[in-house]
């Protein structure tokens, strides 16, 4: 008879619950990980701009409402390794004012109950642990180091580093883009035994060779390898998390797999399915108890989400640009501000280059107008592409939450004046450099219209803190209503910043993993 109960059971196989599986595993505990989906396919289309951004064909196929009542398809990926499958692997620590309180245009960024000093340590393992590449000291607001980054940086083509030149002289200090990612360069080449070869499918597309430090390569295979404590179940959707008779431990995971409903146990139950699909799992496990969702006292679950303010733009630049590995370079200087504006206005970051299938897939009326002779593929080669990210703040009204059998997401934008200056400045500093005055912005990104479907950056919806009332998992990342229950996804983060979250859900991910073991 297969076995049922399991000293930790992990729901979700994303960052959050493969780094703190991959931690806990060699304590000899037995270990179940749950997965909704399967492992994404390994074939030609991993490559193919047209199979990945325009027909989603890895995407979850699944409607979603927003607070009007349209329906959407959230930009989610169910596979083993979750939406790190498809992510741009850049790993960014926060910046040590991110974890206090900061003044906004339109409100406070509230301050998390721990300080920037406790994570550094977890930040240069996750850094270790995902093979971390980049250049301590280059950017002016990374904060204190323990130590330099494990991996050098990854190296800038000349059309990069002509871009990075060209900041600097604008009075910027560019920086390379930390990212995880499995190369070996030598003399800006990869050398004959790098799994990653430097193509141009690496921001948003499933790697084909395995070369992208995703949770998948990096923790869940590595386990399954080495360690026979940890089982690996897919195709499974958990369906529900039933309680003891008080409400005061999880006592079943109930999942349904291959059609048929199962029930398995376990002495710790981590969460860690991603800020909006754990937030629907606590929900639909609301009992007697739990009346308005498991662990949902303060009616916190599935509110203060948060997902970054977010820009893909594209500049047409005056010569050719054949970059092939775009994304290496950031800037951070308006990360706090500017002289002309007082708020922080976010990070300036590339991306990968645009393909002729994914423009051709955009509105594009009024380039097409001023532009009628430029092919796609011309206009994809003279692109130059970039990621702007300001932070946005934890409202309470931005919740996800059942409507009858509906999930619905509200989501009201914030800081978006902030934004509007971000775009400018990068504006600003091009100037001179490229063929329009104004940039296309890009929306089909993940297949998704980026304000409300685009899912990437999803947090905030089981914030952390240490009054019950006012959140919804103590400091350890531990239900304050349910004595076994963890959630190590995004959902803890009290607010998100300006930086990609996934490092920030390794590191944290870790530190749970740390107290875990105490604990069993």
């Amino acid at each position: 008879m297969a076995e049922t109960h399991f000293d930790v059971i992990v729901i979700g196989s994303g960052p959050g619950g493969a780094s703190l599986a991959h931690r806990l595993a060699p304590s000899g505990k037995s270990i179940l990980m749950i997965e909704r989906g399967d492992y994404l396919p390994r074939n030609v289309d991993n490559w193919s701009a047209q199979k990945v951004f325009v027909e989603g064909i890895y995407q979850a196929q699944e409607s979603w409402f927003d607070k009007t009542g349209t329906a959407f398809h959230p930009g989610l990926h169910y596979n083993v390794g979750g939406n790190s499958k498809v992510y741009g692997a850049a790993l960014l620590r926060l910046r040590a004012r991110d974890f206090e309180e900061l003044a906004h245009e339109d409100g406070i960024s509230p301050a998390w109950p721990l300080p920037y000093a406790l994570f550094e340590p977890y930040y240069a393992q996750a850094e270790a642990l995902f093979h971390v590449h980049g250049q301590a000291g280059e950017d002016p607001f990374e904060p204190f180091r323990s130590g330099a980054f494990p991996y050098p940086p990854v190296s800038h083509e000349p059309n990069i580093v002509a871009l990075s030149d060209h900041f600097t002289a604008q009075g910027l200090h560019p920086f390379h883009l930390p990212l995880g990612i499995l190369l070996d360069e030598a003399n800006g080449k990869p050398t004959p035994t790098s799994p990653c070869i430097r193509c141009d499918a690496f921001d948003g597309f499933p790697c084909l060779l395995n070369a992208k430090a995703d949770a998948q390569i990096i923790c869940i295979d590595k386990l399954l390898a080495t360690q026979p404590n940890f089982t690996l179940m897919t195709n499974a959707y958990a369906t529900k998390l039933h309680t003891s008779p008080d409400g005061r431990m999880v006592s079943g995971v109930e999942l349904i797999r291959g059609g048929i409903t199962e029930t398995y146990t376990a002495d710790i139950v981590v969460v860690a399915c991603g800020a909006l699909s754990s937030a629907l799992l606590l929900l639909r496990s609301a009992n007697d108890q739990h009346p308005n969702g498991l662990a949902n006292g303060s009616g916190q679950v599935g509110r203060n989400y948060m997902r970054h303010n977010q820009s893909v733009l594209m500049a047409l630049m005056r010569e050719p640009n054949d970059t092939i590995f775009q994304k290496t370079l950031a800037v951070s200087d308006y990360y706090f501000g500017a002289p002309d504006y007082a708020y922080p206005l976010g990070l300036i970051q590339m991306c990968a280059t645009s393909h002729a299938a994914q423009i051709k897939a955009e509105a594009l009326p009024g380039w097409l107008t001023f532009l009628p002779d430029m092919p796609f593929d011309v206009m994809a080669r003279h692109a130059m592409d970039f990621w702007l990210s300001s932070e946005d703040l934890p409202l309470p009204e931005n919740r996800i939450f059942y409507d009858g059998e509906n999930v619905t997401l509200h989501l009201t934008e914030s800081n978006q004046a902030a934004h509007r200056h971000l775009r400018q400045k990068l504006s600003d500093v091009l100037h001179g450099k490229t063929l329009l005055p104004d940039f296309l912005e890009r929306k089909l990104y993940l297949h998704q219209d980026i304000p409300i479907a685009g899912t990437a950056h999803q947090a905030g919806t089981a914030r952390f803190g240490t009054d019950p009332t006012t959140s919804v998992l103590d400091l350890d990342c531990r239900a304050h209503e349910v004595d076994n229950l963890y959630v190590t996804d995004a959902s803890f983060f009290p607010s998100i910043g300006a930086v990609n979250p996934t490092l920030t859900i390794i590191a944290n991910a870790l530190r749970v993993a740390d107290h875990l073991k105490t604990r069993l």
